[in-house]
């Protein structure tokens, strides 16, 4: 794991790239995407040059470790596996969706596979099955997903 000095180091970095009569941001949050090291990487790879824009969670996921939602305007440091820290995104849009809801355009925004609904659909269905099964729950279409947009502010 990377050393807390490193995601701080990079985060002050950020910091002095901003123009000195801007209000400084004093909060982010440190977290990596997917559920291995291959698709922490991928993920993030794909947030580092723009294509993937958007991403979702299981509600579930929330509501059993006690975490809270993502807040529009939240920063957060995009790292790898390892935490070692990759980019810096915003959120700009939070909402709570079912999964048959998820429509064509925020697929697309997620910039995964081939971008398509039905692509996300069979890859995000056997995903967040694998986390249903670990949290003992029984996925469907209703399951709500906390939804969010985001861009990047700082690579």
């Amino acid at each position: 794991m990377a050393k807390d000095f490193e995601i701080e180091g990079f985060w002050q970095v950020y910091l002095s790239t901003l123009p000195p009569d801007s209000r400084y941001p004093t909060t982010y949050q440190s977290w990596y995407f997917g559920s291995s090291k291959e698709m922490a990487a991928e993920l993030g790879d794909l947030v580092r040059h723009g294509v993937k824009t958007a991403t979702c969670s299981l509600l579930w996921e929330y509501e059993l470790s006690g975490d809270s939602l993502p807040q529009v305007g939240e920063l957060s440091i995009i790292t790898d596996w390892d935490g070692h820290p990759l980019c810096i995104i915003e959120a700009l849009e939070v909402e709570l969706r079912a999964f048959k809801d998820v429509d064509e355009q925020f697929a697309y925004d997620e910039g995964e596979g081939d971008r398509s609904l039905a692509s996300w659909r069979d890859d995000h269905w056997r995903y967040f099955s694998q986390i249903c099964n670990s949290l003992g729950r029984k996925p469907d279409g209703s399951m709500l997903l906390v939804c969010e947009r985001f861009y990047l502010v700082f690579s």
